[in-house]
């Protein structure tokens, strides 16, 4: 094992002599290193402070591949409907405003992941049949989405595969400890 420490620089401990893929994380600003398996990796941190940083980057890099392996986890339920992620995410929040049309643009400010591709995503749910679009009826320049009664008999199936998936992890983390995880990540976010 070999591991680099100075007032610039932290890496975490990497097994000698295992070749490793490299990613720069630009939101964090911090190279990941990873080998082939996902318990292997160590954090390039440019710090002063290595301890400190040291602790905080890696329990962000713990949220980021936990957050990627119940997005993976979803993605593999969803697959065999056609659906990916974000449509379903889509799904959710026109099923969420209980009938009202919404903008393009609510549909994006209430998306967990936001994506610049909101419009080619109700796109492919509208092919399916899944969506409907109509011209706002005050502005005429702005599309409103509904979801269809197709698009929530599909997403009813949809939930029953992602709880199947989640049940499992549930058993995890009990009442408490759920409400410690997310009072810890709001505080993180800072609300």
């Amino acid at each position: 094992m070999f591991f680099i420490e100075s007032s610039n620089f932290f890496m975490k401990p990497l097994e000698y002599g295992i070749t490793a893929k490299r990613s720069f994380n630009r939101i964090l600003g911090i190279w990941i290193i990873r080998t082939g398996s996902l318990k292997n990796y160590y954090i390039f941190v440019p710090t002063n402070n290595v301890y400190v940083m040291k602790k905080y980057f890696e329990t962000i890099h713990a949220i980021i591949r936990t957050g990627h392996w119940i997005t993976d986890g979803v993605s593999k339920e969803l697959k065999q409907f056609d659906i990916y992620e974000p449509q379903f995410n889509v799904l959710r929040i026109l099923r969420g405003a209980k009938g009202k049309p919404i903008s393009v643009n609510t549909i994006l400010e209430r998306m967990v992941q936001r994506s610049s591709n909101v419009t080619r995503i109700v796109d492919k749910l509208e092919q399916k049949e899944l969506v409907e679009r109509t011209l706002c009826p005050n502005d005429r320049r702005k599309m409103d989405i509904i979801i269809t009664g197709e698009g929530m008999e599909l997403l009813k199936k949809l939930d029953k595969k992602v709880e199947n998936l989640h049940r499992p992890m549930m058993k995890n983390l009990s009442d408490e400890e759920a409400d410690t995880l997310k009072q810890l990540i709001e505080k993180l976010r800072g609300n």
